[in-house]
């Protein structure tokens, strides 16, 4: 491993040598993570198959998105971290703004994988959830930090291959269990048994609620385009192709591997109805599979989300490093250096909202929209059209985060929620604000363009 890491280039995105095997296992092993298999799970459990909005089926559409519009052309431009593309396309304040947007939106998907792994290990060996989320944090950090995106990558190549066994064996085990021996059977048993209300993958029940499915699943399928644990991998790959197609692959094996913890999480319902409100997916292997596989499995589940918190880690410490950190350095550091020191100020910095004690729902949330409302219109429209000004990507950042942190900070789920509550459909706010994100840069734009001579 240290022989592949010479430089800054290794560290972040492996030399871009990763072959389209080893791209898309890297893509899978980041995106199953606590998100997919546990917090969905459990949320469809409590809900129904409406709250898979996010994941899988938002969350799956975003690589799909990535290969049809971004994967070729960002690539192409042999970037090491999005922000280098707001430097490139804007100006360096673009480019420190882009970072200042997506490095704190890493700690709530971070935080909910530390959770999520100190729950499992608080359900099956009786360990404190303090302890638990320090323990997962200091293993992560240690071997993010031996070798970067190629330890990461190896990591989840191995990694993956067995989570998909596990789900695989596990939702097979299930359902036969469901249905006294027969697959079919418990498939059909599941359906019958679970109410109608909760059998809609899409709510009809009302405009209002199809609004707010719509405004979670694009959040999903757009909020991370601009994040670096997507771009990273795409930037990692031998070739544009290889970066297309593997994302490509990635998208529909997500989504199709994902609807198993969702249908386990239905069936959770039925054969485990008062066990725990959350880790659904473990209490069912320790329910209905032999002690040894259930054993498996557990170790399974927990490399899964131990392969994505490292892949969190180093995203936004790679950012951190070479488009914050960096111009304060004054070559006190080497970048595989400053690169290090980033990955432990963002564990440090996760750890502060993995205490603060949200639910892993709510942080994956929180941490899809920041990207979305702040980034993805400036990195749409820098990409496919020249910008004569930095400053209608700046204008559209600021503005998007500054209706984020109003919103977040007052705990409001529709746009400025005291003054739009009365109206017959309530506006979103993501969708809101990605929207006003987008006429701030198209009227700063047409403020700021130059008049022909």
């Amino acid at each position: 491993m240290r022989g592949r890491v010479q430089n800054s280039e290794d560290f972040i995105v492996a030399g871009r040598r990763l072959s389209f095997p080893l791209a898309t296992a890297t893509l899978l092993g980041t995106w199953f993570g606590a998100g997919t298999i546990l917090a969905a799970a459990d949320e469809v459990r409590r809900e129904g198959l409406h709250s898979a909005a996010l994941e899988p089926f938002g969350a799956g559409f975003c690589l799909i998105v990535a290969a049809l519009f971004f994967a070729r052309p960002l690539w192409e431009m042999k970037l090491l971290t999005v922000s280098d593309f707001f430097r490139q396309k804007f100006d360096k304040r673009a480019e420190v703004i882009s970072a200042a947007v997506m490095v704190p939106s890493y700690f709530g998907w971070i935080a909910a994988q530390l959770v999520a792994f100190a729950g499992m290990l608080n359900l099956f060996f009786g360990l404190d959830m303090t302890a638990g989320i320090l323990l997962v944090a200091v293993v992560a950090v240690g071997y993010t930090l031996m070798g970067g995106m190629w330890s990461v990558t190896l990591t989840d190549a191995f990694q993956i291959s067995l989570v998909l066994i596990g789900l695989v064996v596990l939702g097979w085990t299930t359902l036969v269990t469901l249905g006294d021996g027969s697959m079919l059977s418990g498939l059909a048993r599941l359906w019958a048994d679970t109410p109608p209300e909760m059998r809609e993958p899409i709510p009809t029940g009302s405009i209002q609620r199809l609004f707010e499915w719509l405004a979670i699943f694009t959040v999903g399928a757009l909020g991370n385009i601009p994040g670096q644990d997507l771009m990273q991998r795409i930037f990692s790959a031998r070739s544009a192709r290889t970066a297309v197609n593997a994302c490509y692959a990635g998208g529909i094996l997500y989504i199709i591997f994902g609807l198993i913890p969702v249908t386990l999480g239905l069936a959770g319902r039925i054969l485990a109805p008062d066990s725990l409100e959350q880790a659904i997916l473990p209490a069912l292997a320790h329910s209905f599979l032999e002690p040894l596989p259930a054993v498996i499995f557990t170790v399974v589940l927990a490399s899964a989300v131990l392969s994505t918190i490292d892949s969190a880690i180093l995203s936004p410490a790679s950012v951190l490093s070479q488009n914050v950190l960096e111009y304060v350095n004054r070559g006190f550091f080497s970048p595989l250096t400053l690169t290090r020191i980033a990955v432990v100020i963002v564990t440090v910095a996760s750890l502060g909202f993995a205490f603060a004690g949200e639910s892993a729902y709510t942080l994956l949330e929180d941490a899809y929209e920041l990207p979305l409302v702040g980034m993805f219109v400036p990195l749409a429209m820098g990409l496919y059209r020249k910008p004569d000004s930095p400053m209608p990507a700046i204008a559209s950042m600021l503005v998007g985060l500054g209706l984020w942190l109003v919103h977040y900070f007052a705990d409001w789920s529709y746009f400025f929620e005291p003054w739009t509550s009365d109206l017959p459909l309530k506006p979103p706010a993501s969708l809101t604000m990605t929207a006003f994100s987008l006429i701030v840069y198209l009227v700063t734009e047409l403020a700021t363009k130059k008049r022909p001579a």
